[in-house]
Protein backbone atom coordinates (compact mmCIF):
# COMPACT_ATOMS: atom_id res chain seq x y z
CA UNK A 1 0.00 0.00 0.00
CA UNK A 2 1.72 3.40 -0.89
CA UNK A 3 2.45 5.63 1.71
CA UNK A 4 1.87 3.14 4.78
CA UNK A 5 4.71 1.85 7.33
CA UNK A 6 4.93 -1.27 8.93
CA UNK A 7 4.92 -1.79 12.78
CA UNK A 8 5.91 -5.29 13.95
CA UNK A 9 3.59 -6.54 17.22
CA UNK A 10 3.41 -10.31 17.76
CA UNK A 11 4.23 -12.41 14.78
CA UNK A 12 2.74 -10.55 12.36
CA UNK A 13 3.04 -6.48 10.83
CA UNK A 14 0.00 -4.51 10.81
CA UNK A 15 -0.16 -0.80 8.88
CA UNK A 16 0.66 2.13 11.59
CA UNK A 17 -2.78 3.48 11.47
CA UNK A 18 -3.07 6.30 14.53
CA UNK A 19 -4.61 4.21 17.41
CA UNK A 20 -3.69 0.59 16.59
CA UNK A 21 -0.58 0.42 18.81
CA UNK A 22 -3.27 1.17 21.70
CA UNK A 23 -6.15 -1.34 21.13
CA UNK A 24 -3.58 -3.89 20.40
CA UNK A 25 -1.83 -3.64 23.84
CA UNK A 26 -5.16 -2.91 24.95
CA UNK A 27 -6.25 -6.58 23.65
CA UNK A 28 -2.95 -7.77 25.38
CA UNK A 29 -3.90 -6.64 28.83
CA UNK A 30 -7.17 -7.82 28.54
CA UNK A 31 -6.30 -11.28 27.60
CA UNK A 32 -3.26 -11.29 29.94
CA UNK A 33 -6.05 -10.75 33.14
CA UNK A 34 -8.83 -12.40 31.55
CA UNK A 35 -7.19 -15.34 30.22
CA UNK A 36 -3.97 -15.90 32.48
CA UNK A 37 -5.16 -14.37 35.75
CA UNK A 38 -2.36 -11.49 35.44
CA UNK A 39 -2.97 -8.06 37.31
CA UNK A 40 -4.22 -5.37 35.68
CA UNK A 41 -2.43 -3.01 37.56
CA UNK A 42 1.37 -5.17 36.69
CA UNK A 43 -0.34 -5.09 33.26
CA UNK A 44 -0.73 -2.03 32.63
CA UNK A 45 2.10 -1.12 34.20
CA UNK A 46 4.30 -2.62 31.59
CA UNK A 47 2.23 -1.65 28.79
CA UNK A 48 1.68 1.91 29.59
CA UNK A 49 5.37 2.95 29.14
CA UNK A 50 4.99 1.49 25.54
CA UNK A 51 3.03 4.51 24.65
CA UNK A 52 4.32 8.16 24.13
CA UNK A 53 1.07 10.33 24.11
CA UNK A 54 -0.33 10.70 27.31
CA UNK A 55 -4.24 10.49 25.45
CA UNK A 56 -3.12 7.24 24.30
CA UNK A 57 -2.16 6.03 27.59
CA UNK A 58 -5.56 7.39 29.10
CA UNK A 59 -7.46 5.56 26.20
CA UNK A 60 -5.59 2.05 27.41
CA UNK A 61 -6.50 2.95 30.89
CA UNK A 62 -10.53 3.51 29.62
CA UNK A 63 -10.56 0.55 27.31
CA UNK A 64 -9.22 -2.37 29.77
CA UNK A 65 -11.27 -0.71 32.81
CA UNK A 66 -14.68 -0.66 30.58
CA UNK A 67 -14.33 -3.73 29.60
CA UNK A 68 -13.32 -5.77 32.76
CA UNK A 69 -16.20 -3.50 34.64
CA UNK A 70 -18.60 -4.77 31.68
CA UNK A 71 -16.94 -8.08 31.05
CA UNK A 72 -19.92 -10.32 31.81
CA UNK A 73 -22.53 -8.20 29.22
CA UNK A 74 -19.68 -8.55 26.39
CA UNK A 75 -19.45 -12.35 27.16
CA UNK A 76 -22.76 -13.34 26.83
CA UNK A 77 -23.40 -11.17 23.94
CA UNK A 78 -20.56 -13.25 22.33
CA UNK A 79 -22.22 -16.37 23.33
CA UNK A 80 -25.51 -15.22 21.41
CA UNK A 81 -23.74 -13.79 18.46
CA UNK A 82 -21.05 -16.47 17.93
CA UNK A 83 -22.30 -20.03 16.29
CA UNK A 84 -19.09 -21.49 17.95
CA UNK A 85 -18.13 -20.19 21.45
CA UNK A 86 -14.43 -19.14 21.14
CA UNK A 87 -11.53 -21.45 23.28
CA UNK A 88 -9.18 -21.18 25.76
CA UNK A 89 -6.62 -20.44 22.70
CA UNK A 90 -8.95 -17.46 21.37
CA UNK A 91 -8.25 -15.04 24.76
CA UNK A 92 -6.58 -12.54 22.36
CA UNK A 93 -9.44 -12.70 19.94
CA UNK A 94 -12.02 -12.52 22.83
CA UNK A 95 -9.85 -9.30 24.24
CA UNK A 96 -9.56 -7.39 20.91
CA UNK A 97 -13.59 -7.98 20.46
CA UNK A 98 -13.59 -6.59 24.46
CA UNK A 99 -12.05 -3.68 23.41
CA UNK A 100 -13.88 -2.95 20.43
CA UNK A 101 -17.19 -3.22 22.42
CA UNK A 102 -15.96 -0.80 25.36
CA UNK A 103 -15.12 1.97 22.94
CA UNK A 104 -18.41 1.58 21.00
CA UNK A 105 -20.42 0.74 24.48
CA UNK A 106 -18.84 2.71 27.55
CA UNK A 107 -16.38 5.11 26.21
CA UNK A 108 -18.79 6.02 22.81
CA UNK A 109 -15.71 6.45 20.84
CA UNK A 110 -16.88 7.75 16.63
CA UNK A 111 -17.60 4.33 15.64
CA UNK A 112 -15.41 4.37 12.15
CA UNK A 113 -12.59 5.10 14.18
CA UNK A 114 -13.08 2.31 16.87
CA UNK A 115 -13.79 -0.14 14.28
CA UNK A 116 -11.50 0.73 11.78
CA UNK A 117 -8.07 0.64 14.40
CA UNK A 118 -9.71 -2.31 16.51
CA UNK A 119 -9.58 -4.22 13.38
CA UNK A 120 -6.30 -3.38 12.20
CA UNK A 121 -5.73 -4.08 16.23
CA UNK A 122 -6.88 -8.14 15.45
CA UNK A 123 -4.29 -7.88 12.74
CA UNK A 124 -1.42 -6.95 14.24
CA UNK A 125 -2.04 -9.70 16.77
CA UNK A 126 -1.52 -11.88 14.47
CA UNK A 127 -5.70 -12.40 13.89
CA UNK A 128 -5.86 -11.89 10.38
CA UNK A 129 -8.10 -14.43 9.22
CA UNK A 130 -10.42 -13.42 12.09
CA UNK A 131 -10.18 -9.50 10.65
CA UNK A 132 -13.65 -9.50 9.07
CA UNK A 133 -15.33 -11.65 11.84
CA UNK A 134 -13.86 -9.11 14.48
CA UNK A 135 -15.34 -5.92 12.14
CA UNK A 136 -19.11 -8.08 11.68
CA UNK A 137 -19.38 -8.34 15.52
CA UNK A 138 -18.22 -4.46 16.32
CA UNK A 139 -20.19 -3.30 13.46
CA UNK A 140 -23.50 -5.64 14.81
CA UNK A 141 -22.65 -3.97 18.40
CA UNK A 142 -23.06 -0.85 16.79
CA UNK A 143 -26.40 -1.73 15.55
CA UNK A 144 -27.82 -3.50 18.61
CA UNK A 145 -26.30 -2.03 21.42
CA UNK A 146 -26.25 -4.60 24.70
CA UNK A 147 -28.72 -5.88 27.26
CA UNK A 148 -28.61 -4.04 30.54
CA UNK A 149 -26.34 -5.43 33.41
CA UNK A 150 -27.02 -6.49 36.76
CA UNK A 151 -24.29 -5.44 38.90
CA UNK A 152 -24.36 -8.19 40.65
CA UNK A 153 -23.58 -10.66 37.62
CA UNK A 154 -20.05 -9.84 37.73
CA UNK A 155 -19.29 -11.01 41.47
CA UNK A 156 -18.41 -14.51 41.98
CA UNK A 157 -21.75 -15.86 43.79
CA UNK A 158 -19.66 -16.50 46.95
CA UNK A 159 -17.96 -13.47 47.40
CA UNK A 160 -21.57 -12.14 46.46
CA UNK A 161 -23.09 -13.90 49.25
CA UNK A 162 -20.25 -12.56 51.63
CA UNK A 163 -21.11 -8.95 51.16
CA UNK A 164 -25.07 -9.67 51.30
CA UNK A 165 -24.83 -11.32 54.86
CA UNK A 166 -22.44 -8.68 55.94
CA UNK A 167 -24.66 -5.22 54.53
CA UNK A 168 -27.90 -6.60 53.60
CA UNK A 169 -29.09 -2.84 53.70
CA UNK A 170 -26.11 -1.75 51.89
CA UNK A 171 -24.99 -4.67 49.32
CA UNK A 172 -27.33 -3.34 46.58
CA UNK A 173 -25.06 0.38 46.71
CA UNK A 174 -21.60 -1.35 47.16
CA UNK A 175 -22.50 -3.94 44.28
CA UNK A 176 -23.10 -0.75 41.70
CA UNK A 177 -20.62 1.65 43.10
CA UNK A 178 -17.66 -1.03 42.86
CA UNK A 179 -18.20 -0.96 38.77
CA UNK A 180 -18.35 3.11 38.74
CA UNK A 181 -15.42 4.54 37.97
CA UNK A 182 -13.81 6.20 40.85
CA UNK A 183 -12.92 9.79 40.98
CA UNK A 184 -9.69 11.36 40.91
CA UNK A 185 -8.37 12.47 44.20
CA UNK A 186 -5.51 14.19 45.52
CA UNK A 187 -3.16 14.86 48.62
CA UNK A 188 -1.49 18.36 48.70
CA UNK A 189 1.95 18.32 50.38
CA UNK A 190 1.31 21.22 53.06
CA UNK A 191 5.26 20.90 53.28
CA UNK A 192 5.36 23.05 49.73
CA UNK A 193 1.88 24.55 49.67
CA UNK A 194 -1.45 24.80 52.04
CA UNK A 195 -4.58 23.40 50.56
CA UNK A 196 -6.35 26.72 49.49
CA UNK A 197 -3.22 28.20 47.77
CA UNK A 198 -2.73 24.69 45.32
CA UNK A 199 -6.30 25.13 44.44
CA UNK A 200 -5.62 28.76 43.59
CA UNK A 201 -2.72 26.79 41.30
CA UNK A 202 -5.28 24.51 39.85
CA UNK A 203 -8.08 27.27 39.27
CA UNK A 204 -5.11 29.06 37.31
CA UNK A 205 -4.60 25.73 34.85
CA UNK A 206 -8.14 25.63 34.13
CA UNK A 207 -8.46 22.59 36.47
CA UNK A 208 -11.44 22.41 38.08
CA UNK A 209 -11.20 21.06 42.12
CA UNK A 210 -13.01 20.88 45.61
CA UNK A 211 -11.92 20.77 48.72
CA UNK A 212 -12.93 18.22 50.77
CA UNK A 213 -13.94 19.02 54.52
CA UNK A 214 -12.84 15.73 55.68
CA UNK A 215 -9.57 15.48 55.51
CA UNK A 216 -7.17 18.67 55.59
CA UNK A 217 -5.12 17.96 52.25
CA UNK A 218 -7.21 16.14 50.31
CA UNK A 219 -8.52 17.69 46.66
CA UNK A 220 -11.26 16.17 44.62
CA UNK A 221 -11.44 16.80 40.74
CA UNK A 222 -14.72 16.47 39.46
CA UNK A 223 -13.03 15.77 35.96
CA UNK A 224 -10.10 13.43 35.85
CA UNK A 225 -6.62 14.99 34.35
CA UNK A 226 -3.44 13.28 33.34
CA UNK A 227 -1.17 13.88 36.75
CA UNK A 228 1.84 15.81 34.43
CA UNK A 229 -1.00 18.41 33.72
CA UNK A 230 -1.23 19.04 37.59
CA UNK A 231 0.92 22.45 38.86
CA UNK A 232 3.90 21.29 40.04
CA UNK A 233 3.55 17.12 40.18
CA UNK A 234 6.91 16.24 39.49
CA UNK A 235 8.15 18.46 42.13
CA UNK A 236 6.20 16.71 44.67
CA UNK A 237 3.41 19.21 45.85
CA UNK A 238 0.71 16.84 45.43
CA UNK A 239 0.01 13.44 45.16
CA UNK A 240 -2.44 11.03 43.65
CA UNK A 241 -3.88 9.32 46.96
CA UNK A 242 -8.18 8.63 47.65
CA UNK A 243 -9.85 9.97 50.35
CA UNK A 244 -10.24 7.16 52.39
CA UNK A 245 -6.17 6.24 51.97
CA UNK A 246 -5.57 10.06 53.25
CA UNK A 247 -7.81 9.48 56.19
CA UNK A 248 -5.32 6.91 57.56
CA UNK A 249 -2.80 9.74 58.48
CA UNK A 250 -5.73 11.36 60.58
CA UNK A 251 -6.71 8.18 62.28
CA UNK A 252 -3.45 7.79 63.32
CA UNK A 253 -2.65 11.00 64.23
CA UNK A 254 1.01 10.38 66.12
CA UNK A 255 2.29 13.07 68.02
CA UNK A 256 4.71 15.64 67.08
CA UNK A 257 8.41 13.75 66.60
CA UNK A 258 7.13 10.64 67.50
CA UNK A 259 8.19 7.33 66.15
CA UNK A 260 6.19 5.44 63.57
CA UNK A 261 6.23 2.31 62.19
CA UNK A 262 4.94 2.01 59.21
CA UNK A 263 4.67 -2.14 58.58
CA UNK A 264 3.54 -2.72 55.29
CA UNK A 265 4.32 0.69 53.49
CA UNK A 266 4.46 0.04 49.92
CA UNK A 267 4.05 1.96 47.66
CA UNK A 268 4.63 5.04 50.16
CA UNK A 269 2.10 6.94 49.96
CA UNK A 270 0.57 6.89 53.64
CA UNK A 271 4.47 7.24 55.08
CA UNK A 272 5.05 10.03 52.86
CA UNK A 273 1.55 12.11 53.95
CA UNK A 274 2.67 11.38 57.60
CA UNK A 275 5.93 12.92 56.84
CA UNK A 276 4.62 15.48 54.81
CA UNK A 277 2.47 16.66 57.90
CA UNK A 278 5.51 16.11 60.19
CA UNK A 279 9.16 15.89 58.80
CA UNK A 280 10.54 15.47 62.50
CA UNK A 281 8.96 12.13 62.57
CA UNK A 282 11.34 9.22 63.59
CA UNK A 283 9.76 7.28 60.62
CA UNK A 284 10.67 3.24 59.72
CA UNK A 285 9.09 1.93 56.56
CA UNK A 286 9.06 -1.85 56.25
CA UNK A 287 7.97 -4.11 53.38
CA UNK A 288 8.65 -7.66 52.74
CA UNK A 289 8.34 -7.51 49.05
CA UNK A 290 12.25 -6.05 48.43
CA UNK A 291 11.34 -4.74 45.11
CA UNK A 292 8.79 -2.48 45.85
CA UNK A 293 11.20 -0.38 47.84
CA UNK A 294 12.14 1.43 45.30
CA UNK A 295 8.81 2.99 44.96
CA UNK A 296 9.07 4.19 48.82
CA UNK A 297 12.00 6.05 47.73
CA UNK A 298 10.83 7.55 44.81
CA UNK A 299 7.73 8.66 46.71
CA UNK A 300 9.87 10.05 49.06
CA UNK A 301 12.09 11.58 46.44
CA UNK A 302 9.44 13.28 44.73
CA UNK A 303 7.74 14.29 48.04
CA UNK A 304 10.80 15.76 49.35
CA UNK A 305 10.02 14.16 52.78
CA UNK A 306 11.82 11.26 54.92
CA UNK A 307 14.82 12.84 55.79
CA UNK A 308 14.98 11.32 59.29
CA UNK A 309 12.82 8.19 57.62
CA UNK A 310 14.32 4.91 57.33
CA UNK A 311 13.36 2.05 54.55
CA UNK A 312 14.16 -1.46 55.03
CA UNK A 313 12.68 -4.60 53.38
CA UNK A 314 11.76 -7.31 56.19
CA UNK A 315 8.88 -9.51 57.23
CA UNK A 316 7.23 -6.93 59.71
CA UNK A 317 5.91 -9.98 61.51
CA UNK A 318 9.19 -11.58 62.23
CA UNK A 319 10.28 -8.90 64.22
CA UNK A 320 13.71 -10.54 65.51
CA UNK A 321 15.20 -9.65 62.00
CA UNK A 322 14.39 -5.77 62.08
CA UNK A 323 13.53 -4.10 65.39
CA UNK A 324 15.59 -2.38 67.62
CA UNK A 325 14.22 -2.87 71.02
CA UNK A 326 13.27 0.45 70.80
CA UNK A 327 9.27 0.90 71.29
CA UNK A 328 7.27 2.60 68.93
CA UNK A 329 5.03 5.44 69.66
CA UNK A 330 2.56 4.86 66.86
CA UNK A 331 2.34 1.53 64.24
CA UNK A 332 0.41 1.64 61.00
CA UNK A 333 -0.55 -1.84 60.12
CA UNK A 334 -2.48 -0.95 56.66
CA UNK A 335 -2.66 -4.79 56.60
CA UNK A 336 -2.58 -7.27 53.34
CA UNK A 337 -6.54 -7.60 52.35
CA UNK A 338 -9.41 -8.94 50.13
CA UNK A 339 -9.18 -5.28 48.02
CA UNK A 340 -12.83 -6.07 48.08
CA UNK A 341 -13.64 -2.27 48.83
CA UNK A 342 -11.48 -0.77 45.79
CA UNK A 343 -12.90 -3.32 43.06
CA UNK A 344 -13.03 0.43 41.22
CA UNK A 345 -9.76 0.38 40.86
CA UNK A 346 -9.08 -3.16 40.82
CA UNK A 347 -11.88 -4.54 38.87
CA UNK A 348 -9.85 -7.91 38.24
CA UNK A 349 -10.19 -8.39 41.94
CA UNK A 350 -13.72 -10.35 40.95
CA UNK A 351 -11.89 -12.65 38.30
CA UNK A 352 -9.11 -13.19 40.76
CA UNK A 353 -10.23 -13.33 44.70
CA UNK A 354 -11.00 -17.36 46.05
CA UNK A 355 -12.76 -18.30 48.98
CA UNK A 356 -9.06 -19.94 50.38
CA UNK A 357 -7.74 -16.43 49.89
CA UNK A 358 -9.99 -14.96 52.76
CA UNK A 359 -8.85 -17.61 55.19
CA UNK A 360 -5.45 -16.88 54.02
CA UNK A 361 -5.34 -13.22 54.80
CA UNK A 362 -7.31 -13.55 57.83
CA UNK A 363 -4.43 -15.62 59.33
CA UNK A 364 -1.91 -13.62 57.87
CA UNK A 365 -3.57 -10.61 59.74
CA UNK A 366 -3.95 -11.55 62.32
CA UNK A 367 -0.09 -13.19 63.04
CA UNK A 368 0.75 -9.11 61.84
CA UNK A 369 -1.53 -7.47 64.15
CA UNK A 370 0.29 -10.36 67.44
CA UNK A 371 3.87 -9.85 66.15
CA UNK A 372 3.21 -5.58 66.37
CA UNK A 373 1.65 -5.27 69.60
CA UNK A 374 4.36 -5.81 71.64
CA UNK A 375 7.07 -2.96 69.49
CA UNK A 376 4.42 -0.66 70.59
CA UNK A 377 4.98 1.66 73.90
CA UNK A 378 2.40 1.41 76.80
CA UNK A 379 -0.13 4.55 75.80
CA UNK A 380 1.19 3.72 72.01
CA UNK A 381 -1.21 3.44 68.96
CA UNK A 382 -1.73 1.22 66.48
CA UNK A 383 -4.14 1.42 63.51
CA UNK A 384 -5.43 -1.38 61.61
CA UNK A 385 -6.79 -0.35 58.46
CA UNK A 386 -7.89 -2.83 55.09
CA UNK A 387 -8.87 -1.30 51.87
CA UNK A 388 -11.79 -4.73 52.39
CA UNK A 389 -15.68 -4.43 53.13
CA UNK A 390 -15.33 -7.68 54.84
CA UNK A 391 -16.24 -7.79 58.64
CA UNK A 392 -14.23 -11.14 58.75
CA UNK A 393 -11.20 -9.18 57.86
CA UNK A 394 -12.18 -6.04 59.47
CA UNK A 395 -14.57 -5.65 63.01
CA UNK A 396 -14.71 -9.40 63.56
CA UNK A 397 -10.41 -9.86 62.70
CA UNK A 398 -10.48 -6.83 65.84
CA UNK A 399 -12.80 -8.06 68.10
CA UNK A 400 -10.83 -11.60 68.24
CA UNK A 401 -7.79 -9.56 68.41
CA UNK A 402 -9.13 -7.82 71.74
CA UNK A 403 -10.13 -10.75 72.96
CA UNK A 404 -6.91 -12.37 73.00
CA UNK A 405 -4.84 -8.63 74.23
CA UNK A 406 -5.51 -8.02 78.01
CA UNK A 407 -3.80 -4.63 77.05
CA UNK A 408 -5.74 -3.33 74.17
CA UNK A 409 -8.60 -1.51 73.78
CA UNK A 410 -10.54 0.17 70.80
CA UNK A 411 -10.32 4.11 71.04
CA UNK A 412 -13.80 5.05 69.17
CA UNK A 413 -13.10 7.76 65.72
CA UNK A 414 -15.72 10.04 64.65
CA UNK A 415 -18.51 10.05 62.32
CA UNK A 416 -16.44 10.98 59.17
CA UNK A 417 -14.51 8.04 58.85
CA UNK A 418 -17.71 6.10 58.10
CA UNK A 419 -19.75 3.78 59.58
CA UNK A 420 -19.35 2.95 63.33
CA UNK A 421 -19.08 -0.96 63.80
CA UNK A 422 -18.32 -2.23 67.61
CA UNK A 423 -16.32 1.15 67.95
CA UNK A 424 -14.53 0.48 64.07
CA UNK A 425 -15.39 2.41 61.41
CA UNK A 426 -15.95 0.66 57.50
CA UNK A 427 -16.43 3.48 55.01
CA UNK A 428 -18.36 1.92 51.68
CA UNK A 429 -17.34 2.09 48.25
CA UNK A 430 -18.39 5.64 46.84
CA UNK A 431 -19.38 7.22 50.05
CA UNK A 432 -17.98 11.10 50.09
CA UNK A 433 -16.28 9.78 46.70
CA UNK A 434 -14.02 7.19 48.86
CA UNK A 435 -13.09 3.84 48.87
CA UNK A 436 -14.13 1.37 50.79
CA UNK A 437 -12.07 1.36 53.61
CA UNK A 438 -11.53 0.33 57.41
CA UNK A 439 -9.79 1.81 60.56
CA UNK A 440 -9.58 0.37 64.23
CA UNK A 441 -7.76 2.88 66.53
CA UNK A 442 -6.15 0.57 69.45
CA UNK A 443 -4.45 1.88 72.15
CA UNK A 444 -2.17 0.26 74.36
CA UNK A 445 -3.18 0.54 78.23
CA UNK A 446 -0.54 -0.74 80.64
CA UNK A 447 -1.67 -3.61 82.91
CA UNK A 448 -1.68 -2.93 86.73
Amino acid sequence: MAGATSTPWGNRTATAQPGVQTRALAAKVLAAVIGKGRSLKAELGAALPKLEDGRDRALLEAICFAALRRRTVYDQALQQWLQKPLGPRDADLRAVLMAGFAQLDVLQLPAHAALSATVDAARALGRERQAGMVNALLRRAQREGFADARAEDAWPSWLLARVREDWPQQADMILNESLQPAPLWLRVNGQQHSREAYLALLEAAGIEALAEPLSANAVRLPVAVPVASLPRFAQGAVSVQDLSAQQVADALRPAAGARVLDACAAPGGKSAHLLERDPGLQLLALDVDARRLSRIGETFARTGVGARAKIQAADAADTARWWDGQPFDSVLLDAPCSATGIIRRQPDVLLHRRPDDITALVALQARLLDALWPVLRPGGVLLYSTCSILRQENQQQVARFLARTPDARIEALPEGFGHAVDGTRQRLPGEHGGDGFFYARLVKTALT
